[in-house]
């Protein structure tokens, strides 16, 4: 049965690394339907909006969305509403893509590229689950007023409203359980429950949640504490769920742990397992065009695309081995280069990953 992936390249190195990405599918001999329309700053150059209609119309006929990265310099004095970055927010919303797994893999032959020393980080192999459409980045209400009362009488104040509904909270949760039964059964839920009554509840949620998975262990820490254990002790961590904004912060920090964040994937994924498929990193306009961006997260989104929304696990595990014969191969790009290995460019790393592949 023919299975529609929407790709949506985007800004900066976006078209150069889904390419890469695309070939390595292309060779796989699947029944897949690829389809293609721009997202972020090039969308709108194009139609006057980063997700026009028919980019999010074919991203709701898809089984799954590959995703490069938005975002450019040239688009920051638009207005909010149109900047790049709302195309990837209008995709969670419209798709209900509740559910952000970052796993932050430490591949052995790339220990010395860590922030951390060899002897701390080895063997780091942890999942972040992220809840993705709630909490500050889309409560409401939010804006600028004008302050009528109170020491600062007069003047303009910025306030954005953080806040869960106990839906949301359940559905993540099940998400990271269940996770977490499949991999060590230790289950971290981070949050800020000594300050916000929302991570209270949070927590009081969570709590309720493992009462249906008495087979995994449930910690808590609040959000800076883990952010400290993450370079103290980064393996002592398995699977951890957190709210919107927190794990925005803190999936960025273990993806350094990894070498570089040129090698984390990411999926986001709605009730009907139906995903968006896209690297952590960003569109690095700075290098655009270059052909020296790390292809390699994108090819591992690709295999996790595979995997959870296509049902094809065994063609996510070729993926996964090419890349980690590439990388045993001594075959580096820019970021993740080191003395004694061999610097490769963005279409050299994809040549590579096919010929291993076959």
């Amino acid at each position: 049965m023919t299975k529609k992936i929407a790709v949506l390249p985007g800004d900066g190195i976006g078209p150069e690394i889904i390419e890469q990405a695309v070939r390595v599918l292309g060779a796989l001999s699947l029944d897949l339907e690829l389809e293609t329309q721009p997202v972020g700053g090039a969308a709108y150059d194009v139609h006057g909006h980063p997700l026009p209609p028919v980019t999010l119309e074919l991203a709701k006929r898809s089984d799954a969305i590959l995703f490069g990265a938005v975002g450019d310099w040239k688009y920051d004095n638009l207005p909010r509403e149109h900047r790049p970055e709302q195309a990837i927010l209008g995709l969670r919303r419209a798709l209900g893509l509740f559910a952000n797994l970052r796993p932050a893999v430490l591949y052995p032959e790339l220990a010395n590229a860590s922030s951390l020393k060899p002897e701390v980080v080895a063997g780091l192999d942890i999942l972040i689950v992220r809840e993705l459409t709630g909490d500050i980045y889309f409560g409401q209400p939010r804006g600028v007023r004008l302050l009528d009362d109170g020491p600062f009488k007069g003047e303009r104040q910025g306030f954005d409203t953080m806040h869960y509904a106990e839906t949301e909270i359940r559905r993540i949760g099940h998400v990271a359980f269940q996770a977490a039964r499949k991999r060590g059964k230790k289950l971290c839920s981070v949050d800020k429950a000594n300050v916000l009554e929302t991570s209270q509840f949070w927590r009081d949620i969570m709590i309720d949640v493992a009462k249906e998975y008495p087979d995994v262990e449930l910690s808590h820490m609040y959000v800076d504490n883990a952010a400290m254990q993450l370079v103290r002790a980064p393996k002592a961590f398995d699977v951890i769920v957190t709210g919107n904004l927190f794990g925005d912060i803190l999936s960025d920090e273990a993806a350094m742990l990894t070498g570089s964040i040129g090698m984390l994937p990411s999926a986001s994924l709605n009730a009907s397992n139906q995903g968006l498929y896209e690297p952590s990193h960003g569109s690095a306009p700075d290098i655009a065009g270059k052909n020296i961006a790390n292809p390699l997260a994108t090819m591992l989104s690709a295999a996790m695309m595979l995997r959870y929304s296509l049902d094809q696990s065994a063609q996510a595990d070729r993926i996964e081995a090419a890349v980690q014969s590439v990388l045993q191969q001594g075959l580096r790009t820019a970021d993740i280069y080191e003395e004694g290995t061999t610097r490769v460019s963005t279409s050299e790393m994809g040549d590579a990953v096919l010929k291993a592949l076959k």
